[in-house]
């Protein structure tokens, strides 16, 4: 295992979920750039120092003891990535505190260190709610990978917290230096909103939610299709987003035991703020978690999913295949898993390796709609 080396330590660090013969590092050039500036710049030891984005814990675990660490990101994956990580390299989990992105870390900070994240809204609205938790004379430095910073990082980075310099490139990496500078407060654009006209719902939608602007066209396939049922049935929305397919489900089968899982703690808090507008004190359960990994084997009847295809910046279908075995261990026999997926990502011949029948539901020229059976 590649061992991540920085001034401040040599550590083991692992991607989570953990898959064999993993092809990529939970670490990069641009984490090794930053924590090289920050150690050229000192850091006493009672600095208080927010982190951003941290994929999976290399610049918090790299930093814990050495400084007051707090954490914020909006992955729940990467959350257990960094618990995961400080475990392995025998240090305290407590050394790192870690808010979600969904609430506001508390400073006042001294250093904050950005990993861009892949969703520019998401770095507005973390940027936005910097304001008042700089200390005096705070320090701002945002990190990526030279193909993954878009100028309108920088645009940002100036728009809301000063006066910005860029850092030569180093391995592919760059650096963005922010300058604090007295601002009036501003003014969040997010949550967005839009409106679905079947069924008829206002759906709110935090900054770093997946088609913020209006419903995604592969979830527009599946709706139309979806099941319903008039008994107590238990059904998990897998990958809610915004909750618009647990919903949608329980507005059309009343007496449905409804579960909203999702690794986004932002699309979490979308998904909560939606379903009560909709269906008010309903009981439901909705959850940031690693998918159905904490759910009982042989307790759910039904599984809806709009299958994710990437992981931060890398495309994959490892997290939907994951998705998927999770779907299956978690049905009785006779439950159904029904997803909508891209035609050529081949999910009816993946279900049929795990599932005893699959049958195509609905198609567009670009989506199909599957069910599988347990």
């Amino acid at each position: 295992m590649p061992l991540f080396s920085s001034p401040f330590a040599q550590l083991e660090l692992i991607r989570h979920p953990e898959q064999p013969n993993e092809p990529l590092q939970a670490f990069d050039a641009a984490d090794e750039y930053l924590l090289s500036h920050l150690a050229e710049q000192g850091l006493p030891a009672a600095a208080r120092l927010l982190v951003l984005n941290d994929s999976f814990g290399a610049l918090a675990a790299s930093l814990a003891g050495r400084a007051r660490v707090t954490s914020s990101g909006d992955s729940h994956l990467g959350y257990l990535g960094l618990t995961v990580n400080l475990a392995r390299n025998r240090l305290a989990g407590d050394a790192v505190d870690f808010v979600p992105a969904s609430e506001t870390p508390q400073g006042p900070f001294d250093w904050v260190l950005i990993r861009v994240p892949k969703t520019l809204a998401l770095l507005e609205e973390q940027l936005i709610r910097l304001h008042g938790q700089l200390a005096p004379g705070a320090r701002v430095v945002a990190a990526a990978m030279v193909k993954h910073l878009p100028r309108a990082a920088g645009d940002l980075l100036e728009r809301y917290i000063g006066p910005v310099q860029a850092s030569l490139a180093v391995k592919k990496a760059r650096l963005l230096f922010a300058t604090p500078e007295k601002k009036a407060a501003p003014v969040s654009p997010y949550p967005t909103r839009y409106r679905l006209e079947q069924p008829s719902l206002e759906l709110l939608n935090h900054a770093n939610l997946f088609c913020r602007e209006g419903l995604d066209i592969g979830t527009r396939a599946l709706l139309p299709h979806l099941p319903k049922h008039l008994g107590r049935i238990r059904v998990a929305d897998l990958g809610c987003g915004n909750g618009v397919l647990g919903i949608a489900y329980a507005l059309g089968s009343p007496q449905a035991e409804m579960t909203l899982v999702d690794e986004s703690y932002m699309a979490v808090q979308s998904a909560r703020e939606n379903w009560r507008a909709a269906l008010g004190e309903r009981p439901v359960s909705i959850r940031a978690g690693d998918g159905l990994a904490e759910q009982d084997a042989d307790s759910l009847d039904l599984v809806l999913c709009n299958p994710p295809f990437h992981q931060q910046q890398v495309v994959g279908d490892f997290l939907a295949w994951r998705m998927f075995q999770q779907a299956r261990a978690a049905l009785v026999k006779g439950g159904e898993l029904w997803i909508v997926g891209n035609r050529h990502l081949g999910y009816h011949a993946k279900l049929g390796r795990l599932f005893r029948g699959v049958e195509q539901v609905a198609a567009t020229p670009k989506f199909v709609v599957l069910k599988a059976t347990k």
